[in-house]
């Protein structure tokens, strides 16, 4: 899937590109021939991740939550790289607990992050896009989360509905201007995030961190945790061409956990 030349020519930005997920989503990008604006909080990992790929990537600190840096972002994205063909918006963060010890900092973090970061990079592209009236094609990060509601993350769950329901709408927005929008649910997948809540629910529950990555890999039909890279390269094939006729889909990339 990952093959030279599937996005020969193109530009991405992804935004929370420096680690897990977004980290194997601007790999991907590179291998495949495009262009990548690598973004993300930790402004020194996205930089160290352009160097690493080289050629044309450039990086910047990006804070999703802020109307103003995601503006300032990619204007420059668009100025440095000629434009802009393909977005993955994937920046996100997660916390745990039970609803009745949920802080509302923990549900505005997650709601910002999450739900508004999307929202406002997805109207920083699509506008630039409609007043250039060029296609663009977005690929959201939600979750299987997204779709069944999590014990322990209601808050993220919450965050991650909105994420489906956003691309919804704002394909059936577009979709006569050229753009395409999707978004992909990941399931139970091995990164730095899953481990931190691996040990909050093993905490939370009383069990040893083991029992709970058995637990995840129990409800995965392929049997095994997933890894970045298996998303990757679903966000690579919607960002592609051979996705060409798919718009408004929630991606199920779980090995099984969820099928609908």
């Amino acid at each position: 899937m990952n093959g030279p030349g599937l996005l020969a020519g193109k530009r991405a930005l992804v935004t929370g590109g420096a680690s897990g997920i977004g980290q194997a989503i601007v790999r991907a990008f590179a291998r495949a021939g495009a262009r990548v604006a690598v973004t993300d909080r930790d402004g020194e990992a996205a930089a160290a991740l352009a160097r690493e790929i080289g050629g044309s990537a450039i990086a910047a600190r990006l804070d999703v939550t802020s109307a103003a840096e995601t503006e300032q972002v990619f204007g420059r994205a668009f100025a440095e790289l000629g434009g802009l063909d393909i977005l993955a918006a994937n920046a996100g963060i997660s916390t745990m607990n039970p609803v009745v010890d949920l802080s509302e900092a923990e549900w505005d973090s997650n709601m910002a992050v999450n739900a508004k970061g999307v929202f406002l990079s997805n109207q920083a592209a699509v506008r630039r896009w409609l007043a250039a009236g060029t296609p663009g094609v977005i690929v959201n990060t939600a979750s299987l989360a997204g779709k069944i509601g999590a014990p322990l993350l209601a808050h993220y769950s919450a965050s991650k509905f909105a994420v489906v329901g956003f691309t919804q709408a704002l394909a059936r927005e577009v979709s006569g201007r050229g753009i395409r929008v999707n978004c992909v649910c990941p399931g139970f997948v091995r990164t730095g995030m899953q481990e931190r809540e691996v040990a909050w629910e093993a905490k939370l529950r009383g069990l040893a961190p083991e029992a709970v990555r058995g637990e995840y890999v129990a409800q995965t039909p392929l049997g095994r945790l997933q890894e970045p890279e298996d998303v990757a390269d679903i966000v690579l094939f919607l960002a592609s061409d051979l996705a060409r006729f798919l718009t408004g889909e929630a991606v199920n990339a779980s090995g099984g956990v969820l099928m609908d």
